[in-house]
């Protein structure tokens, strides 16, 4: 109970049962525990992990430059740099001022391969997003997979992907579940990090994403890919 209670608080409340047990059957040597177990004792102690909202926001749609829905919510990818999703979530800090966060999402091991933060939602911040993707994974061809956003139907967006052999695929009018897999990490961001804090400046807000995205990629382990982390499960099949 000890250490259910000392590593659910080290975790800030992010992980629920499963994650805890996970991180207990990783570090035991002699011996496996259930979740089951684990779940009664969270109870017994009055410990319960954040839970995801929706809220509700959608994001204004383009019909210049569509792409079809190629990708058609086959989530699956064999390996890395198959299936890349992305797209921008809105976030305040300073009584109301706004900021955004672009990031791409590989589909293989679920980590965040790039990431931009800025002040205006623009296509100087997809851009950037995606060079870096491309940056850090050289020759990469990937499915890219995004919403009509205006910065994914701009001229731009379709120069760059296409001068780098990037195959487009872009989520039919009001279906969110199309890009699935994005939505849930901006979900998992806000209710295990943004909401959890207020932000007197810019500084700070960029400073909580930042480590963040190195938790999620590094620390936060995922019972669907053999309890592995993100990095640890690319990592692998790297190997």
């Amino acid at each position: 109970m000890k250490w259910v209670k000392d590593h659910f608080h080290k975790y800030d409340g992010n992980f629920g049962y499963r994650r805890l047990t996970i991180a207990l059957n990783r570090q035991s040597k002699n011996k496996r525990y259930d979740k089951k177990r684990i779940r009664r004792l969270m109870l017994k102690l009055g410990l319960k992990s954040h839970i995801r909202r929706s809220n509700g926001y959608s994001t204004k749609t383009s019909y210049k430059n569509i792409e079809e829905n190629i990708l058609n919510r086959d989530f699956k990818a064999d390996k890395p740099n198959q299936k890349w999703v992305t797209d921008v979530t809105h976030l305040h800090y300073a009584n109301g001022r706004k900021a955004y966060l672009s990031a791409i999402k590989d589909l293989y091991d679920g980590s965040i391969i790039a990431f931009r933060i800025g002040k205006y939602n623009d296509n100087s911040l997809v851009m950037g997003t995606v060079k870096d993707a491309l940056s850090m994974n050289p020759g990469a061809k990937p499915l890219l997979h995004s919403d009509r956003g205006s910065q994914y139907t701009s001229k731009a967006y379709r120069q760059i992907t296409t001068k780098a052999g990037i195959t487009r695929s872009m989520s039919r009018v009001g279906k969110c579940i199309d890009n699935g897999p994005m939505e849930s990490f901006f979900g998992h961001f806000k209710c295990e990090s943004y909401h959890l804090k207020q932000f007197n400046s810019y500084q700070e807000l960029v400073k909580t994403i930042e480590s963040y995205m190195h938790f999620y990629n590094y620390e936060r382990f995922q019972e669907t890919r053999n309890s592995l982390t993100p990095m640890e499960y690319r990592y692998q099949a790297a190997a």
